[in-house]
């Protein structure tokens, strides 16, 4: 948008429609991505654990930005990946990089999140 361009006014209906895009990226995401669908899996099964084990707010909230910050980093590989396959199928070497750094960032956040999990339950798993 140019500078001189007003932006045009706050709209409901709009924003309504922009959730629809988002829910129909969470669709791509889980009918294309195995990992998606792991950590579908993996997601609830720490709710349900986290119900069980009746987490305390601070406890729920570490769980919660866990699991968010791990389904956030699959959408942007899964992103970066469908964008480098649109440039090229052939093999170049910095489209590869670029997807293997984005996958990193996806093992990053869940071992982050493994660990979040340890620290959360193991205490009431042991005591």
């Amino acid at each position: 948008m140019a500078a001189n361009e007003r932006k045009p006014p706050f709209s409901l209906k709009a924003r309504v429609h922009s959730l629809g895009y988002a829910l129909a990226g969470f669709r791509v995401l889980l009918g294309s991505q195995h990992n998606a669908r792991v950590h579908a899996a993996a997601t609830l099964l720490v709710v349900i654990a986290g119900l069980a084990c009746r987490l305390r707010p601070l406890e729920w909230a570490l769980v919660v930005v866990a699991i968010g910050m791990v389904w956030a980093m699959e959408a942007v590989n899964t992103a970066i990946e469908l964008l480098a396959d649109e440039i090229s199928l052939e093999q170049r070497p910095r489209l590869g990089k670029a997807k293997d750094v984005a996958a990193f960032g996806v093992l990053a956040s869940a071992i982050a999140a493994v660990l979040i999990g340890f620290l959360v339950f193991l205490p009431r798993i042991f005591s």
